[in-house]
């Protein structure tokens, strides 16, 4: 399949409605940053590949164009082959696509932004219950590009977004060695191989692939833990300061059932690193108890007390969310005082 069929055009062009209605949501640095890496795909240049400076402001002008001449437009169905699938049926699509060998993904992401993508599918996993779709060498795909996604019961993890995530850690790495985890990490994942900068790149990537993994299947478990009134109270108080709240209280839930008890068993020191490094924001601010105990995972290599801190961050977390939906039964009032205390 290339980018001329039916199917690939169709999806890209819902890709590129939500980059037209929202691509200034981004910060102008994230902007540039997103439409680069963009480019980059859309263009089939290696990430290690310098991008021209004229051809890619060529290019920025078309895209806005495009946007202006889509913006208004309405999100198309998928034509598959049994007949038209509407754009956020992504459960119904992949029962036609996946034999096939391809991988479709639909959701809202921040915000309630609409993202979509359609790759190549590398491989069918199950994790915990949970059926794992793992997707390689996307055909359509929107600036989001989040790595990974659960929907509904199932998974979707993006190999591709995931290494060209990767690729921006790497780059950082090279550029300024700071004694952090992100630094830790690298020298780590540096050490176990050779292959340049492209072995070091699919290590980390592997690495990162898990942790998504491991994340999305955290998120599954929060979700039969708190119901489906949680998506409700999400979507009712929409985006802003409690929006931010609920998708840390959550994401830290999640990492608490699921990624932090798992690289704690596991020992590994690298992996531990970089989702130390990727620990960032309020969910940091939110976890200092984590912090501390991977301080002393790092000076002692004992990963003791990082099991101890996700045990106790699913009780504190659970009972976090279990109280923010307290709160939000109660009232608008109350849950802007819930998340305000937590958000300081």
């Amino acid at each position: 399949m290339d980018d001329t069929t039916p199917l690939v055009r169709a999806v890209q062009r819902n890709c590129d409605i939500a980059d037209a209605r929202h691509a200034a949501d981004h910060t102008l640095c994230i902007f540039l940053l997103k439409m680069r890496e963009h480019y980059r795909w859309e263009q089939g240049l290696p990430l290690t590949a310098s991008l021209p400076k004229e051809e890619v402001g060529d290019w920025l002008s078309r895209r806005e164009a495009l946007w202006e001449e889509v913006e208004g437009a309405e999100l198309a169905p998928l034509p598959l082959p049994s007949g038209p699938c509407g754009p956020f049926e992504a459960e119904a699509a992949n029962g036609e696509l996946l034999p096939l060998g391809l991988v479709y993904g639909a959701g809202l992401g921040r915000g309630g932004r609409p993202t979509f993508f359609l790759a190549e599918l590398a491989r069918e996993e199950r994790r915990d219950g949970f059926p794992v779709l793992v997707a390689g060498r996307e055909l359509a795909r929107d600036m989001a590009a989040p790595p990974a996604m659960l929907q509904g019961e199932t998974i979707t993890v993006r190999t591709d977004a995931i290494r060209r995530e990767v690729w921006s850690k790497v780059e950082e790495w090279q550029w300024q060695h700071r004694d952090g985890p992100l630094d830790r990490a690298m020298r780590l994942f540096d050490a176990v191989g050779d292959g340049g900068p492209e072995g070091l790149l699919e290590r980390v990537t592997t690495a990162q692939v898990e942790a998504a993994t491991l994340h999305e299947v955290g998120e599954g478990c929060a979700g039969r833990v708190l119901g489906g009134s949680w998506l409700e109270m999400q979507a009712a108080l929409g985006c802003g300061r409690p929006e931010i709240c609920l998708r840390a209280v959550r994401d830290l839930l999640a990492d608490a059932l699921s990624t932090l008890p798992h690289l704690a068993a596991a020992g590994a020191a690298a992996p531990i690193h970089l989702y130390f490094a990727h620990l960032r924001g309020l969910r940091r601010e939110l976890a200092s108890d984590w912090i501390a105990a991977y301080e002393r995972f790092h000076a002692t290599g004992d990963a003791a007390p990082l099991a101890a801190a996700a045990e106790a961050g699913a009780i504190r977390w659970q009972g976090a969310a279990e109280g923010l939906l307290e709160a939000w039964r109660s009232g608008e009032a109350a849950i802007t005082a819930a998340t305000e205390a937590l958000l300081g």
